[in-house]
């Protein structure tokens, strides 16, 4: 309920001034019911009626509208309406949608064919210690002397429209290694036999020219990538390594209960301790939503890092690792460690998943991280693990000191894994050497299962599209050794696979079919959406987009919130087929305007993919109108004034050639016989009906224009329909425009796959031929919409036309209304007389006066709550500088010289590498810091019940304060005076539209850890009999710098 106009007035009763505010508002988001106190000052009811009359001629002139209604009663003898069909919509659109993404899981599978052949005909090469290739890092770079440097050589880069016009070379792929990874004999061997994949790469694209970014991740740490350059980061290091990411980890493995283990006893101090932390962040980054885990900590007690997670396992999504990283920074060491109960404890919590049916019901493995181990557990497995070893037991043993390596050893080789870590630098390649561990059985099965990740951010479109489409997902496959001599080992050679966005299958949907609230959506196996319009993966920092920690984690539930008992989320999980129906309160326009719908929900399963979702909203959303005219009335759709939406009609995207086309282009190419590709018929032809039913409009507002007799202030003229055609017309020049009547969304995405226009959606549930009018966009202009409608029978189809008109038009024709002159005769007036105004503009009503709105509200304001649960809130709290002195070499170099200053003899223990992660370097100071956090809020909206025609109402404050209301007809807008002269600010603060966070600790414990019903992946591998036993892994030795050490010594002994 905001005010657009706000003048403050005064009056004379007698001698004595009395002052009254006049407030125009949008009363479309309010109700009242009220018994009147009063009588209405005739006054008023004047304004009201007046102002009625002055704004409907006003926006009836300029728009059009009771033109456009004419020319739809004409054609509805030749037009038909249909009902239309949910099912089958959801049918077609999920039977494309397979048929699609089978394209893409076809190119992966040739990769993946190829790169197994090609390593089954290479013989590794140990002494091979050079091979040029091309290195992102280094392509295209020269010498002094203008000469390529080593794996930098000439690598063409052109931009690509299909590639979001990024550098490009669709000839070539390149590789990015990681920082902490080498040109090692088993890196150079895998770039060499992986060149092969060059020609698959570009088959691919010329079979499937929508495929996008192709890629070959190697168990060693290379990237083969085709077909765009790989870039560092800001300080030039390129810390991107493909085995973290979870397209890798997704594929290499089948899904996993983890319980990490720590030792926090007294020994772990200092580096230890850091290391530790740093193992448990690298452990939790390779799990994913399909995994669950939990971590405790031990010494001489057992302790869950998170008591609400208490003997069970969470799933492993986003939002719960990140809530895990927080809680390990907090970890301090203390007592004696005494593993034991520790371990007993993990192999209850798997045992218990395990018999209810809960958890992965796959892998189950306990990542035990100690300095040393002291006690006897061969009872704890011959309990728990033997002779079965379901649970594979891996060991990671902290630091320099060998004491007890053998008995940690022993606990790993007779349960699966050991691996020592010496150093901060170890800890990347020893983690992922789990996972390599635990695809062995899928390896030697040779079992090639497809996957399709969870979504994930693609940063390039941050700023060109809408919010929940910059989603991607990955569909990926392991490659596999085929070598016999290496077959018990299970070696796996890599992942493959190719990107898909998100919005390329969001395209496939028949949008205008589904109305002005209709959408389609998409879920994973775990209910966690893919797409959906009210996903808001981002939220803003200050002036940056960020995205949320728990983006690609938001439940179906959560966008939504009215399926309360979840059955829509439900049967969609479990892969069903059918249909709801719900009544929903949703909002546009940034949650500022409450509608209530009655939606449609259809639902289906696609074969070997996520599942699929649409909506229909009743009313407009069940009826589509057709015509039939000749392709001879293109001259129609050629018509300055008139635009068509982006993306929709023509596949512009298969030949490189259309790539440039717009979509009125290829439409107006296709109708002249020039091309034969074509999107969507049916769409095409209503499009064609509709330009020309609407075609006079062009000429009636280029009329009005060339009269000379256009009011200042008014604007722009337009209409729009639901096959996505749009007429505009400018009334005044740029110069003169305050303000568009689209949003920044509705300008990036109109009539899109995500998005109809606001003043579309608000014309829809408007009623037909009366105008509604609202400020979009906070801005300083105003728009007037209305409804036109076409009907046959008992259905009735609409289109939306409106008019933009200044504020400052708004504001004359109201005081032109309202004010009355010095020489104005009060005689027979009873109340305040005369009135003059001034004007205050814009702000919503309960933040200029909270009396008169807590008074409204007491009334029987009808007031709406609304929720949002992927809100972002702002958390106080003290915290440590992160920063590392790795970050600051002069920092670092003072660091390092106070420490070896009085730790000189701790370096013989510890590696060098070690001192520059040491826990002495880091700031403690503490200091406090405001973060944003992921939270639910909740938010009122009003809604105005139209029958209420005029109220009043006395205030009890100092003197009393009344005030009197009055709709103004025909319009969404309400006429409010209030007498100003008492102020009650005192006893009534304002009422805002602020959204207030629902803090519950208990909801978000039971939230994080439940476990909701899930489709778990159909495939799993656990066990294999033929795994080598004997391979369990061992330390990696990394020895002190000698040349370091000296020199570090020398400069400890100088500043002594």
């Amino acid at each position: 309920m905001c005010s657009p106009g706000t003048p403050v007035c005064t009056g004379r009763p007698g001698t004595r001034p009395t002052w009254v505010t006049v407030f125009l508002l949008y009363s479309g988001w309010f109700c009242l019911l009220t018994k009147a106190q009063m009588k209405i000052p005739p006054e008023v009811q004047k304004w009201a009626n007046s102002l009625s009359v002055e704004l409907n001629a006003v926006a009836s002139k300029y728009s059009g509208a009771a033109l456009l209604q004419k020319k739809l009663k004409d054609v509805e003898p030749i037009i038909r309406i249909e009902d239309v069909d949910g099912t089958a919509i959801v049918q077609d659109f999920s039977e494309e949608i397979e048929k699609m993404l089978g394209s893409k899981m076809k190119s992966v599978k040739r990769l993946a064919d190829t790169a197994e052949d090609a390593d089954l005909y290479h013989e590794f090469n140990s002494t091979l210690t050079q091979f040029d290739y091309f290195n992102s890092m280094l392509i295209n770079t020269m010498d002094e002397e203008g000469n390529f440097i080593e794996l930098g050589g000439e690598f063409p880069l052109e931009e690509n429209e299909h590639f979001n016009r990024l550098q490009v070379n669709t000839l070539m792929s390149d590789i990015q290694v990681p920082t902490n990874v080498y040109n090692k004999p088993d890196i150079l061997n895998g770039v060499y036999m992986s060149e092969a994949l060059n020609d698959v790469f570009i088959s691919n694209f010329q079979k499937d020219p929508t495929l996008t970014w192709q890629y070959f991740g190697s168990s060693t740490g290379f990237f083969r990538l085709y077909p765009i350059k790989w870039t560092p980061d800001s300080n030039g290091v390129v810390a991107f390594d493909c085995r973290n990411r979870n397209r890798y980890i997704q594929a290499a493995t089948s899904p996993k209960d983890i319980i990490i283990v720590v030792d926090v006893s007294g020994s772990m101090k200092g580096l230890k301790l850091t290391i530790a932390k740093h193992t448990i962040n690298t452990i939790l980054d390779t799990l994913g939503e399909n995994d669950f885990v939990n971590i405790i900590a031990y010494t001489d007690y057992v302790r869950y890092v998170e008591p609400c997670f208490k003997g069970t396992l969470v799933q492993a999504d986003l939002d719960n690792r990140e809530h895990f990283k927080l809680l390990v920074e907090e970890l301090q060491v203390k007592g004696e460690g005494k593993v034991k109960k520790a371990m007993k404890e993990s192999f209850r919590v798997l045992n218990e998943a395990t018999a209810n049916g809960q958890g992965s019901l796959c892998n189950q493995a306990i990542m035990l991280i100690t300095d040393g181990a002291m006690e006897d557990f061969q009872s704890v497995f011959e309990e728990f693990n033997w002779p079965d070893k379901k649970v594979r037991v891996f060991t990671y043993l902290i630091g320099r000191d060998m004491t007890f390596a053998e008995s940690v050893k022993w606990i790993a080789c007779n349960n699966k894994y050991y691996t020592h870590i010496n150093t901060l630098a170890d800890v990347q390649e020893n983690v992922m050497e789990y996972l390599h561990v635990l695809s062995r059985p899928m390896v030697i099965n040779h079992d090639h299962d497809i996957i399709w990740t969870e979504a994930y951010m693609d940063s390039v479109l941050f700023n060109s599209m809408a919010q929940s489409l910059l989603l991607m997902t990955t569909v990926a496959m392991p490659v596999f050794s085929k070598k016999k001599e290496t077959l018990s080992h299970g070696i796996l050679l890599g992942v493959v696979g190719t990107d898909v966005p998100l919005l390329e299958v969001m395209m496939l949907a028949p949008r205008y079919k589904l109305g002005a609230h209709g959408y389609a959506f998409l879920v994973t196996n775990n209910g966690y959406i893919l797409a959906h319009p009210d996903l808001r993966p981002l939220y803003k920092d200050g002036k940056k987009l960020k995205p949320k920690p728990n983006y690609n984690s938001v439940d179906l539930s959560e966008a939504e919130w009215e399926d309360t008992e979840e059955i829509l989320r439900t049967a969609m999980v479990k892969g069903e087929t059918g249909t709801l129906t719900i009544d929903v309160r949703s909002a546009v326009d940034k949650g500022k305007r409450p509608l209530f719908l009655k939606n449609d929900y259809f639902y289906t399963t696609i074969n070997e993919t996520p599942f699929f979702g649409m909506v229909l909203t009743r009313g407009h959303g069940e009826y589509m109108f057709f015509g039939n005219v000749s392709v001879e009335e293109l001259h129609d759709l050629q018509q300055p004034d008139l635009t068509i939406a982006d993306g929709t009609y023509c596949e512009t995207d298969i030949d490189p050639h259309h790539r440039k086309l717009s979509q009125l282009q290829a439409v107006v190419r296709y109708l002249t016989g020039k091309e034969p590709d074509l999107e969507d018929e049916i769409l095409l032809q209503q499009t064609l009906f509709d330009a020309v039913v609407t075609a006079p409009l062009e000429a009636y507002w280029t009329a009005l224009m060339l009269s000379g007799n256009v009011e200042d202030g008014i604007e722009t003229a337009f209409l729009g329909t639901r096959s996505g055609l749009m007429r505009v017309t400018r009334y005044s020049g740029i110069e003169k425009r305050k303000g568009n009547f689209l949003t920044r969304a509705d300008k990036e995405n109109l009539f899109t796959v995500d998005h109809f226009p606001i003043w579309y959606r608000l014309a829809a549930e408007n009623k037909p031929g009366q105008f509604l009018y609202y400020v979009p966009d906070d801005d300083v202009n105003k728009v007037a919409v209305t409804s036109v409608t076409v009907t046959e029978g008992k259905r009735t189809a609409m289109a939306g036309i409106g008019v933009q008109m200044s504020l400052d038009l708004l504001e004359r024709k109201f005081l032109a209304t309202t004010k009355q002159s010095n020489e104005t005769d009060c005689s027979n007036i009873e109340g305040l007389c005369p009135l003059s105004c001034e004007s205050v503009i814009g702000r919503f009503f309960g933040e200029v006066d909270g009396s008169v709105m807590a008074q409204l509200l007491k009334s029987g304001l009808y007031k709406v709550t609304l929720y949002d649960y992927q809100a972002m809130c702002k958390n106080s709290h003290h915290h440590s500088s992160g920063a590392r002195p790795l970050l600051s070499p002069f920092y670092g170099l003072m660091a390092a010289v106070k420490w070896l200053f009085s730790n000189l003899m701790f370096l013989l223990e510890f590696n060098i590498c070690g001192l520059w992660h040491n826990d002495y370097l880091a700031d403690h100071r503490q200091k406090k810091v405001e973060s944003m956090v992921p939270c639910n809020t909740e938010y009122p909206g009003f809604i105005y019940d139209s029958t209420i025609r005029e109220t009043n109402s006395i205030i009890k404050c100092g003197r009393c304060q009344m005030f009197v209301l009055q709709q103004v007809v025909n319009s969404n807008l309400v006429l409010l005076v209030v007498q100003a002269d008492c102020d009650c600010s005192r006893q009534y603060a304002p009422i805002t539209l602020t959204p207030r966070e629902v803090k519950n600790a208990t909801v978000k414990c039971n939230r994080m850890k439940s476990q909701k019903i899930r489709r778990r992946p159909e495939s799993c591998h656990a066990y294999h009999p033929h795994e080598n036993a004997k391979d369990c892994g061992g330390a990696c030795e990394i020895s002190i710098s000698v040349a370091l050490f000296f020199l570090s010594l020398v400069t400890s002994l100088a500043l002594r």
